[in-house]
């Protein structure tokens, strides 16, 4: 369900007495979410297929460098940039190094704004850091949270110049954004992107987690840490207020976006009676969903939308329009970190052994890739470039069978000349019989970088 809409459209056929939902795209309804915008959702006609396959290309924005000036007082070194990003920087595609400099730009002007005396003392409990973190930062005032980030865990010794804090940030992470916790929830069972959680609001204080999750995002940003689990298109887009689109939809909610092309592609006058509500499936029952008594009644305001303004108390609005939505991922969450020992101990072999010389190969070859390619394989066999809050032992196919579904290597009797194949319903990878390290490196290589689709079974 795409949660960050939650627009409802119900419609009941003549002929039948069912009723099914989609979401409305013509109509500009008023909503009241943890996080929104209060702009339009577009939807735009222009395409009349609706795309199928997964797509392995790593398409980017090629906007130009950021024409903020750099603050005097602190011009920012490359160490100073998310992990992965600044790898033989000199042979960057365009793209990259357009991101370079507007990484430069944002830490020299956050730089600009952190106070020059003071500290942002946070000491917490490690079994009770979700918590701790909350009751600590949520008495904080913005500017306070904006001097320098000093944590300690209580019992232990040791001084914060910078791995503490980041440890901090792994663990809260971990915690906060999992789904167990009911604030956010997993995009697609087979996608690990997380979104709101439509049924939050079990927790009377949602709101106020909410708010919450916006500062500790802001915080990781504005202290130049990265923070685990990766978000929803939608969800990046709407902290820079910008309109969603039925392309959108379409990666978090492929059904949906069938329906609502479908809407668009027909006539429906004289075959939908159309009605607006706003619902959701909760819990297996279809019912209206407020996240606010009376909700439905109130306009969306800057004062409703917790996580935004979160955010924005450390990350002034300004100096993110350089950025696109899949920019401010890497911002937020950095190149995603792959535990290659984890990935390695919850890995299937089929039709062949941890001896196998083709398996030995490419556990090589991941090892000697950037995290980036790393994310990329990942993706090519998986459909996802994230990993479950659990490692790799929570893999989850999208074939609907219960249970994980664990990466799988499968060792094909096919001519060496074939490029490895991914069939990512079952986030297995098929290998030809390689009779060498360099022509493995060379296939699965140009399989990951080349790919337009992954095969469907």
């Amino acid at each position: 369900m795409y949660t960050s809409l939650m627009l409802d459209l119900h419609f009941r056929s003549k002929n039948q007495n069912t009723t099914t939902t989609v979401p409305s795209t013509t109509t500009t309804p008023v909503v009241t979410t943890a996080i929104t915008s209060t702009a339009t959702p577009t939807v735009s006609t222009a395409s009349s297929n609706v795309n199928t396959t997964a797509t392995a290309s790593n398409n980017t924005s090629g906007a130009s460098p950021s024409k903020t000036p750099m603050s005097p007082r602190c011009k920012p070194t490359d160490n100073d940039l998310p992990h992965g990003l600044l790898n033989e920087s000199e042979l960057l595609p365009k793209y990259r190094r357009d991101l370079v400099g507007k990484l430069k730009a944002l830490r020299a002007e956050l730089t600009a704004l952190q106070p020059q005396s003071g500290h942002c003392r946070l000491e917490v409990s490690r079994n009770e850091i979700f918590e701790e973190s909350y009751r600590l930062i949520m008495r904080m005032k913005p500017k306070d949270m904006r001097k320098r980030l000093m944590v300690k865990f209580r019992g232990e010794e040791g001084l914060d110049y910078g791995g503490v804090a980041r440890e901090w940030l792994h663990l809260l992470s971990r915690e906060m954004l999992n789904p167990q916790y009911g604030l956010f929830q997993y995009s697609r069972d087979d996608h690990y992107t997380l979104q709101i959680n439509p049924d939050s609001a079990v927790n009377p204080e949602h709101l106020s987690y909410f708010h919450f999750v916006g500062r500790v995002l802001g915080i990781a940003v504005f202290h130049n840490h990265q923070l685990e689990g990766g978000f929803t298109t939608p969800f990046y887009k709407q902290l820079l207020n910008k309109p969603i689109t039925l392309q959108d939809i379409e990666g978090v909610d492929p059904e949906l976006h069938r329906s609502l092309t479908w809407m668009l592609e027909n006539n429906i006058d004289g075959v939908l009676d159309t009605t607006f509500s706003v619902e959701n499936n909760s819990f297996g029952a279809i019912k209206v969903h407020e996240l606010k008594p009376g909700g439905a009644t109130f306009a969306v305001t800057e004062e409703n939308k917790p996580l935004q303004k979160g955010f924005t108390e450390l990350i002034p609005p300004a100096l993110l329009r350089p950025f696109d939505e899949r920019e401010l991922e890497l911002v937020i969450s950095g190149i995603a970190t792959i535990d290659i020992a984890d990935w390695k101990a919850n890995t299937r072999l089929k039709h062949c052994t941890p001896e196998t010389p083709v398996v030995q190969w490419f556990w090589q070859v991941v090892e000697s890739y950037s995290e980036e390619m790393r994310a990329r394989l990942l993706q090519f066999v998986t459909g996802s470039s994230r990993v479950p809050l659990q490692g790799f032992k929570a893999l989850q196919g999208s074939t609907g069978a219960a249970g994980p579904r664990l990466f799988t290597i499968h060792c094909v009797d096919v001519s060496p000349q074939n490029l490895p194949k991914a069939h990512t319903c079952f986030n297995r990878i098929d290998i030809p019989p390689y009779d060498s390290y360099q022509m493995l490196t060379d296939k699965l290589t140009q399989a990951v970088e080349e790919t337009c689709g992954f095969a469907v079974e």
